[in-house]
């Protein structure tokens, strides 16, 4: 038997609300604070101070929030990819409560006192959310980019193509250790 809360959810999405009217409000909320930040379209005097031209600011927010909703292949992977962020986020969550339960009891400042760590954290979570999105984006036959991915790693990881990109990373990575600029330990280390 359904209950009365899952009878109303069903009466949501057969209404829109996850395919139109949230995504809509995502793209369009997202859009106006970053115009409104980055004051792109310029701004309006008022009262002798300058602030971010609301009027110009929201047309285009709301614009784009149409346009992507009009688009049922974006509407889809934000459907399917911001459940799986919070998943992320759940997960990343519950392992900074895990080590915070073995601190003292003072500010648990991860990012301060182990940097190495923090940076680590933040590059597997940044990996983490490109595969969501990856996963979530599908080719024209049905299968998603990730899986597309992962079928050609695996069946031609032999080839010069993987073999280039492998270097190619692995170049990269050396580079940025030759040529990053010291941090402040290593620059009283030396001194």
């Amino acid at each position: 038997m359904v209950s009365p809360l899952g009878k109303a959810i069903e009466f949501f999405r057969a209404f829109g609300l996850f395919d139109v009217v949230l995504p809509f409000l995502l793209v369009f909320t997202i859009v106006f604070a970053i115009l409104e930040k980055t004051r792109i379209l310029g701004t309006v005097k008022v009262n002798g101070a300058d602030i971010p031209n609301k009027n110009l600011n929201s047309m285009v927010a709301f614009v784009v929030g149409m346009l992507v909703v009009a688009t049922a292949n974006v509407v889809r992977t934000i459907n399917e990819s911001l459940p799986n962020i919070v998943l992320l986020l759940v997960v990343s969550i519950s392992f900074l409560l895990l080590l915070g339960a073995f601190m003292k009891t003072e500010e648990f400042e991860f990012s301060k006192k182990h940097p190495y760590w923090y940076r680590t954290f933040i590059v597997l979570l940044f990996i983490g959310v490109i595969l969501i999105f990856l996963n979530s984006i599908y080719t024209a036959q049905g299968d998603s980019w990730l899986e597309v991915a992962l079928f050609f790693l695996i069946n031609e990881f032999d080839s010069a193509i993987v073999g280039s990109l492998i270097f190619l990373v692995l170049l990269i990575v050396a580079m940025y250790f030759v040529l990053r600029s010291p941090s402040k330990k290593e620059k009283k280390e030396e001194a």
